[in-house]
């Protein structure tokens, strides 16, 4: 009897196998085009990161000699200070922001419609647009930042125009544009969330904040890391508002790495260089990612 099914389970097998053959006809020339389109760009960055190529000049292999003269390259190691510096800031922020933006329009006020869409608007417009905007906003004397300054008492900022000020001053842009988004995202969790663990927890007096750590936060925290996961990556390879507003300056005070790349590729048109970056800026973003994609597994619903 035994043996019958088994037969039976392999002629099921075969079965389904000869049905499925056609369909690979059909799937194979799709993942053979994803493939090379996907894998070929890779292995030609990666070769190219073991030349001395200049753009106009002839190739000479040189080996891990880009990523050797990289780890002494002062510059270099200040634009990866610069994306962490930029990262954490740009992220920490809006997390923050947009969750307590989250709760307050997830309670029930006249013209709360009005004032969500009206919260997330900046999301509707490109990054250069937007970054064009700052840029007059932050003029030191033209600007309107200043102005609003004055009103208040304070003395006028340099903005983007001083090393000190200007990594901040784009968290003012980055904070503009992206805590919409985490907010989106964290409204979704709220409007997931069931009810009656708050009704049991006002029946016991629980209190407002009590409520928000012991039942919001655990079980929002997985939408809370989809967000993480997605702006972190996102303010890594930030480069649209960097360049249009500081062009990675005053000097290369705000040059994050995205900025280093472009300019060895197409201001010194060092090809060998800007490829042993890209490599070595890929390796970072998958590391950071299999860190946050651990942590999104840690924070799944139990």
């Amino acid at each position: 009897m035994a043996g019958a099914d088994v037969t039976t389970a392999a002629g099921t097998r075969a079965a389904g196998e000869r049905r499925l053959r056609p369909y690979l006809l059909f799937i194979w020339p799709a993942l053979i085009v994803s493939s090379a389109v996907i894998i070929f760009p890779w292995i030609f960055t990666i070769w190219m990161s073991l030349n001395d190529w200049h753009i106009g000049s002839k190739q000479v292999f040189i080996g891990l000699d880009n990523y050797v003269a990289l780890a002494t390259n002062r510059r270099f190691l200040e634009s990866i200070g610069h994306t962490i510096y930029f990262t954490i800031l740009a992220v920490a922020l809006p997390m923050v922001l947009g969750t307590i933006s989250a709760l307050v329009f997830h309670k029930k006020f006249r013209g709360r419609g009005f004032f969500r869409t009206l919260f997330i608007m900046p999301m509707m417009a490109t990054p250069v647009a937007v970054s064009l905007i700052w840029t007059m906003m932050f003029h030191p004397q033209l600007g309107v930042l200043n102005y609003f300054l004055s009103l208040v008492g304070l003395p006028p900022s340099e903005w983007v125009y001083s090393p000190n000020t200007v990594i901040p001053s784009l968290i003012l842009v980055e904070i503009w544009l992206w805590t919409p988004f985490v907010m989106i995202i964290v409204l979704g969790g709220l409007a997931s969330l069931p009810t009656e663990p708050y009704e049991a927890a006002l029946i016991d007096g629980a209190s407002q904040w009590q409520m928000f750590w012991k039942i919001t936060y655990p079980l929002v925290l997985p939408f809370l890391v989809v967000a993480l996961i997605m702006r972190t990556i996102d303010a890594l390879k930030v480069f649209e508002t960097i360049w249009v507003i500081s062009n990675g300056g005053p000097g290369t005070s705000s040059e994050v790495l995205n900025v280093y790349l472009y300019a060895q590729a197409f201001a010194y048109n060092q090809v060998g260089t800007a490829s042993a970056v890209v490599v070595v800026f890929f390796a970072i973003i998958v590391a950071l990612s299999l860190v946050l994609l651990w942590a999104r597994q840690k924070a799944k619903w139990n």
